[in-house]
């Protein structure tokens, strides 16, 4: 898994009622766009995640401006 600043790590809900959540990358802390990153919840809340399978990158150029 790849990413960069400004990306966006959609994880997908684990199990039946549970929601997708969004965050935004906003520092790589691993070498080569590779994790662990620094990430902001749509809360303002931030941690240090290694993201896993049922996680997904939005590019920044795929997002909507």
């Amino acid at each position: 898994m790849h990413a960069t600043t400004g990306d966006q790590l959609l994880m997908h809900g684990r199990t039946v009622g549970q929601h997708d959540r969004v965050a935004e990358v906003v520092e790589v802390l691993g070498t080569d766009g590779e994790p662990p990153f620094r990430v902001r919840f749509e809360d303002g809340h931030e941690a240090i995640m290694s993201p896993g399978p049922d996680t997904v990158v939005r590019h920044d150029t795929d997002l909507p401006k």
